[in-house]
């Protein structure tokens, strides 16, 4: 059996090392356009600040690990997929001929659509060679200019601050991580990085970057100028859909795929931030952009791909922050769901915020500020899909309750 992989990250990783595990005679390829081994995007921040090298970013170690598991690992692009030949052709000419195939690609960012992005001060912080450039002109005490306040480039944004840089974060929504918390959440957020000593725009956008002589002034929509020597963008990323578009595979928002991962190709998988796939709070398909989904969907294509059946259930959409000392989180639905009751804890002055999210006695979503102590209760009420009962009235009341509420249902469900 042939088993080609695109893509390096942690779902191609994750899927081929299963693969090998599930089918010991197959022949398994990855293949990546990166020059460097396969590593992880969520390390690069610690890249940034040196508390790992290079070599800290890499998924395995690449001298052995592959070449102990019989894992071929290409670094080329890959220019076309043919389907109907079950064939791909790299860059170089050459063509690799598959059984089952895996799109494991990925996505890319954004670029919003103002004057300047390319100017040699302005970069991304998705790659590792965006991070070499980071590190050259991110010194301390230099300018730097972020575009994007969402998770992504709050992740950055503690990177930079521990950089020493005099930091300035432009947001086109009207809080911080707009698509993780809500308004107060949000806003809290923001007072938090202002007595930090940021420099916080919300509501407000970049309407172009020019050379400055000695780094760059970017001009907001506001009417302010900023001096920079750097400006990072982090405005969202986009499913790298490319190698299928035109085939008969079916895409949307990202490749589309069923429980299984395989798309409207029975021989062809998806996997990662390309994949639309299962929601485990909605059922509907979708993009989730994060590793935990990646690595979960890795697993579970690689295992059909073997023909070892096995269903995706949806990963929970969860994120959690640590932005200069102040942490964030949220789960699930944690915008609230029509006709559902929400419980609320919200106290500005101590940086602490709480919001439940119910539909019927059910825990759908949750989000927090402040209060570290209930994350890991949070995300298991909602997965287990626990019947709160009286539960649920008493959280209302007072949502800080979770633990208790956590230990008795699951206590009385060992009991049943």
């Amino acid at each position: 059996m042939q088993h080609i992989i695109v893509g390096a990250g942690p779902a191609g990783v994750i899927a081929a090392e299963t693969l090998r595990k599930a089918d010991p005679d197959a022949d398994i390829a990855i293949i990546g356009d990166e020059p460097e081994p396969p590593y992880s995007r969520m390390a690069i921040p610690y890249y940034l600040i040196n508390d790992i090298d290079e070599s800290g970013t890499y998924l395995r170690d690449p001298k052995r690990h592959f070449a102990e598991l019989n894992i071929e690992l290409l670094q080329q692009r890959v220019e076309t997929i043919d389907p109907s030949g079950k064939s791909v052709t790299l860059a170089d000419g050459a063509s690799r001929s598959y059984d089952k195939l895996l799109l494991a690609t990925g996505s890319h960012p954004i670029s919003p659509p103002i004057p300047g992005l390319e100017l040699p001060q302005v970069h991304s912080c998705w790659t590792l060679e965006d991070a070499r450039n980071i590190i050259e002109r991110a010194q301390s005490g230099s300018n730097v200019v972020l575009i994007g306040a969402g998770f992504i480039g709050c992740i950055i944004l503690e990177a930079l601050v521990k950089r020493g840089v005099n930091l300035a974060v432009v947001e086109t929504g009207n809080r911080m991580v707009p698509r993780m918390l809500d308004d107060k959440a949000g806003g809290l957020l923001e007072t938090w990085c202002k007595n930090k000593g940021i420099d916080v725009h919300t509501s407000c956008s970049v309407d172009a970057i020019s050379d400055s002589g000695s780094g760059v002034e970017v001009a907001l929509s506001d009417g302010g100028k900023l001096s920079a020597a750097l400006v990072i963008t982090a405005t969202g990323v986009k499913a790298n859909t490319d190698l299928v578009a035109g085939s008969d595979i079916k895409i949307d928002q990202g490749v589309l795929v069923n429980r299984r991962m395989q798309t409207s190709d029975p021989d062809v998988y998806a996997a990662g931030d390309v994949a639309q796939g299962v929601d485990f709070s909605t059922g509907n398909f979708e993009v989730q952009a994060i590793q935990p989904t990646a690595t979960d969907h890795g697993r579970i294509a690689a295992l059909n791909m073997a023909g070892q059946g096995d269903e995706h259930h949806g990963t929970l959409n969860m994120n959690v922050l640590d932005t200069v000392g102040l942490i964030s989180c949220s789960f699930g639905l944690w915008m609230g769901v029509d006709g559902g009751d929400s419980a609320e804890l919200y106290n500005p002055d101590e940086f602490q915020y709480i919001n439940l999210q119910f539909d019927g006695d059910h825990l759908v979503g949750a989000s927090s500020v402040g209060k570290t102590q209930h994350v890991g209760v949070m995300r298991g009420l909602i997965e287990s899909k626990i019947h709160l009962g009286d539960w649920k009235d008493r959280l209302l009341q007072d949502p800080t309750a979770i633990m208790e509420a956590y230990l008795a249902c699951t206590q009385e469900l060992s009991y049943q």
